[in-house]
């Protein structure tokens, strides 16, 4: 159970984050509720370190995204994330050029980016669990998901142009391939609201559940049902899905046919055979 960075799961620890695994599902707990998991610097920090210690893990086969509180998260943490345009002095003292305060706004972009793109890129289906507020940075978390599922009281939002902001932690990149262009645009430039019906009828959700417990109940069941089939085509699923993105019907059929060439050969497949003959359910090893 070692992570990329030497951590295991089991000892993972954040100020703002948690994690719990159950059979073959990890929940990753946004776990700041008295801030409404406003997101600040530690969230940035430790996100990237949580999503490593769980695809570690070998029993994990999926992972579920869910909050502690009455909110998903409020976004951006404003206050504690005030100097993300740079210093405002430099080593000598005086006042930055431009040039320097837009060099180190932008290493900053890029590392909060790369911080939601950790979960992204995880080979795991990852499945996000909305309910209360979910605000502009949370936005760009749930749709860096595989699957987001809401609560009844969710409420979306886009918020960044309200405070005077181009969104640019994936949201402007992510939402148009989700929704269309036409609705990514829409709650782009409005900022506006909207609830959870009407994300589930733009197909940002794939269902509404009646409450908080209740969606993430229904994220685990999903989870469930994923994890009982071969961790191993589960995987080779997604990493197929996202090498199709932007690429030809015909490219996206040579990339899979080269990727089956080489994983078709597989205790798993072996076991869904005779498990099919013996009408029962497969036990997947994932090798």
């Amino acid at each position: 159970m070692t992570a990329h960075d030497g951590s295991s799961i089991a000892s993972f620890a954040s100020e703002v984050l948690t994690t719990e695994v159950d059979g073959h599902v990890a929940t990753l707990w946004l776990d700041r509720a008295e801030k409404r998991n406003a997101l600040g610097p530690a969230f940035w920090s430790d996100l990237p370190r949580a999503m490593a210690a769980i695809e570690s893990t070998p029993e994990v086969r999926v992972v579920v995204v869910a909050a502690r509180g009455p909110h998903f998260s409020v976004g951006l943490d404003l206050v504690a994330m005030a100097g993300l345009t740079g210093p405002s002095t430099s080593g000598n003292g005086a006042p930055p050029s431009m040039a320097a305060r837009a060099r180190s706004a932008r290493a900053e972009i890029l590392r909060l980016q790369a911080s939601v793109t950790a979960v992204a890129d995880c080979p795991l289906p990852v499945i996000a669990a909305v309910h209360g507020y979910c605000l502009g940075g949370g936005v760009d978390l749930i749709t860096a998901c595989d699957i987001r599922l809401a609560s009844a009281d969710a409420l979306f939002s886009v918020r960044e142009t309200k405070v005077a902001i181009v969104a640019d932690l994936g949201s402007l990149q992510r939402l148009p391939a989700i929704v269309g262009k036409g609705h990514a645009a829409e709650l782009s430039y409005t900022g506006m609201d909207i609830t959870a019906n009407r994300a589930e009828s733009i197909g940002l959700v794939n269902r509404v559940s009646a409450d908080a417990e209740a969606v993430v109940a229904d994220a685990r069941h999903l989870a469930d049902e994923i994890a009982a089939n071969s961790p191993l085509a589960v995987q080779g699923t997604k990493a197929v899905l996202a090498a199709s993105e932007g690429r030809s019907v015909a490219e996206g059929l040579d990339y899979v046919a080269t990727w089956n060439a080489g994983t078709l050969a597989s205790d798993d497949l072996a076991e869904a055979m005779t498990a099919f003959m013996e009408k029962r359910p497969g036990v997947f090893t994932g090798r």
